[in-house]
């Protein structure tokens, strides 16, 4: 153990009473992992939709700033006072970030499960991956493939089980064909995969024409763009012939729900006899599941009575799975993960990089296709 790092650095967030977000590198001891525990040398890990509320807060980024301390870079910002009291749970903690990750074990401890570990490359969604180094049980790890790099494994967790987790809520609800918007995304792509794979049926609601062309490679089936002016007559289309009556919407505000909505009706309502004055009895429930738009979900109240609108975020819906749904969706991941579950990134930056004001402004803008991953140690 006495080769072992004695320090390492975390990025944290930091949100004052006062209104204002700090973003730090701090100096942490390092862990030395107990019996069951392993110690992993952090050498990959996404900055995800899902990262970015504790990260960053909802901060007014025009505000940011940038200054060091330590000689390490601290970035502050403002706070909207009308998000601020959403935050009060969080008030004057500094707190860990980083959903997930991948890295190898340099330490373990004396349990043969975590001995077991000892050199491999494992991925990770332990919390706090935002870091030199982690300590953590080694019953959370998913041993990679053997030549495995870290970075092909550090979005092993989030994106596909959230692909994962539709089908399987598809199925739960008794449902047989799905939508999914923004979905050129990472995660988009993942569920074009696995709906080809499990002959599920797909309408992907896309953003620009570019999109389209990035789907269609993949040999997605059912696509429409949100910026066409047919897009309501092609979404219709779209649904009346797949018969979805789910959709998982990550957009979240503006009126794309409702148009889900609307399009789900038409397709029911143009069935021979489905006509009823109340609107159709086909249940349509659509899912919100992100918020790349922050403003109002607007509803127009043309789509009947049978309807739903939820969130749905990926914890819940594993913890409601358990452990039997969870290892096998886990074994599938680890079995498709170059292919099905690959993940692609548009910029690396270390930990001192991701506080980078040009760097946050663009992770921060959520852009199809400009994902990035944070290498700890410059890898």
């Amino acid at each position: 153990m006495h080769d072992l790092p004695t320090t390492g650095h975390e990025l944290r967030s930091t949100v004052s009473s006062s209104g204002q977000l700090e973003l730090s590198l701090v100096e942490v001891p390092v862990v030395a992992p107990g019996p069951n525990e392993v110690l992993i040398r952090v050498e990959a890990t996404p900055i995800n939709p899902s990262d970015l509320g504790l990260l960053l807060a909802g901060a007014d980024l025009a505000t940011a700033s940038a200054t060091t301390r330590d000689g390490v870079p601290v970035v502050t910002a403002s706070i909207d006072p009308k998000v601020l009291g959403s935050l009060a749970g969080r008030f004057d903690q500094s707190m860990a970030v980083g959903n997930e990750g991948a890295g190898t074990v340099i330490a373990a401890g004396a349990a043969a499960s975590a001995q077991a570990l000892l050199g491999r490359t494992v991925s990770v969604a332990g919390g706090s991956m935002y870091a030199s180094y982690r300590t953590i049980d080694a019953g959370a790890c998913l041993v990679l493939p053997e030549g495995t790099p870290a970075r092909a494994g550090a979005s092993s967790f989030v994106n596909p089980l959230t692909a994962l987790g539709m089908v399987e809520t598809m199925r739960a609800e008794g449902h047989h064909a799905l939508i999914h918007t923004a979905a050129a995304s990472n995660l988009g792509q993942m569920l074009v995969k696995v709906c080809q794979a499990d002959g599920v049926p797909l309408v992907n609601v896309v953003r620009s024409a570019a999109q389209v062309d990035t789907l269609a490679a993949l040999g997605a089936t059912h696509i429409v763009n949100s910026s066409a002016p047919t897009f309501m007559a092609d979404l219709t289309a779209a649904v009346t012939e797949t018969g979805a009556t789910l959709a998982f919407d990550a957009v979240g505000g503006g009126t794309l729900a409702s148009n889900l909505l609307t399009a789900m009706e038409a397709a029911a309502n143009a069935k021979p006899g489905a006509y009823s004055r109340y609107g159709s009895t086909t249940y349509k429930q659509v899912y919100i599941y992100g918020g790349l738009d922050r403003s109002q979900t607007t509803l127009s109240r043309n789509f009947g009575f049978s309807w739903g609108l939820g969130g749905w975020l990926l914890t819940p819906f594993l913890m409601k799975a358990g452990g039997e749904t969870i290892g096998r969706l886990r074994q599938r991941v680890a079995d498709e993960l170059t292919t099905t579950f690959a993940s692609h990134y548009a910029n690396a930056v270390t930990l001192e990089g991701a506080l980078d004001l040009a760097a946050i402004a663009d992770y921060a803008r959520q852009a199809t296709g400009a994902k990035y991953l944070i290498t700890p140690h410059g890898d």
